[in-house]
């Protein structure tokens, strides 16, 4: 699973927190890592330099293998919070669409004779 952290020009991109995301989104998405090829992520802050309460912004896109990209978004007061509620939100959103594919998969209930 290759990630790309992406900043805006009020966020310093530095090693730390492009390996503190990496951590984030490795722990978050352990269990379906092999179905996971890229995962992009984009962190922001809505005010700029001014300080605010939940102006800080990440957005996690996953590419699974064979489906169309899924995002995940979340604002808190610090990125580090952010980062953390887009990677449970980008884990769950991704449990829900492969489990209603396995569901599809599934063959039918058929009814047994009587």
């Amino acid at each position: 699973m290759k990630i790309q952290v992406n900043t805006d020009a009020h966020i310093e991109g530095h090693e730390a927190l492009a390996a503190h995301v990496s951590t984030t989104v490795e722990h978050a998405l352990r269990h379906v890592h092999d179905r996971v090829t890229r995962v992009e992520v984009h962190l922001s802050d809505e005010n700029g330099g001014k300080s605010g309460a939940h102006d800080k912004r990440c957005v996690m896109e996953a590419r699974l293998e064979g489906r169309q990209p899924i995002a995940a978004t979340d604002e808190a007061a610090s990125l580090h919070q952010a980062i953390r509620g887009a990677a449970d939100k980008l884990a769950r959103l991704i449990d829900s669409q492969l489990g209603r594919v396995a569901s599809s998969v599934r063959t039918p209930n058929i009814p047994t004779e009587e």
